[in-house]
């Protein structure tokens, strides 16, 4: 999918193995995000839960976060596509969309974000993902604007986002 010029051009798989097709978010502003359920960044979910909430209750319908997990890092999400999403909202009350177990390096990486990294290379043009927590803010256009490394706290973020949402809306 390299000819792709949007993320909402995308359909990666939910956690029921379904498709999960990008552009129902269409118009939105998104922040996609590798997660993983038993690493130091797990945290972040509170965090991320907590924009998410914020953003929604000003701005609905502008705003998503997808959560994409991934085992690639320390094998830091090894449960099932059920047990992560139990997970997120038994400990940090997830209510964002959490989709299926991905790979976001190597050669099954999900296309989605082998074409983020492609828009947005990371420090010194590195494309590959370091590690779980990386973020990518998505404008209603569904170009890359933005990606942000794991210790880049979802707060930290916040006004970024809200900055393309009244962009869009202004």
């Amino acid at each position: 999918m390299a000819s792709a010029t949007s993320f909402f051009e995308f359909t990666p798989k939910d956690r029921a193995n379904k498709e999960y097709p990008l552009s129902q978010h269409k118009g939105k502003v998104v922040l996609a995000v590798n997660t993983a359920s038993k690493c130091g960044f797990t945290p972040q979910f509170a965090g991320l839960e907590k924009v998410w909430k914020t953003i929604s209750e000003k701005h609905p319908d502008k705003f998503v976060i997808i959560g994409f997990p991934c085992n690639q890092f320390g094998g830091q999400d090894p449960g099932s596509n059920e047990q992560i999403h139990e997970f997120c909202q038994l400990n940090y009350g997830v209510t964002f969309p959490v989709l299926g177990k991905t790979e976001v390096n190597g050669n099954k990486a999900e296309p989605v974000f082998e074409w983020m990294k492609a828009e947005k290379p990371g420090l010194l043009g590195m494309k590959r993902i370091k590690w779980n927590f990386e973020k990518f803010l998505i404008d209603a256009d569904g170009k890359v604007v933005q990606r942000y490394a794991s210790l880049t706290k979802p707060e930290n973020i916040e006004k970024d986002i809200l900055n393309l949402i009244e962009k869009k809306s202004g």
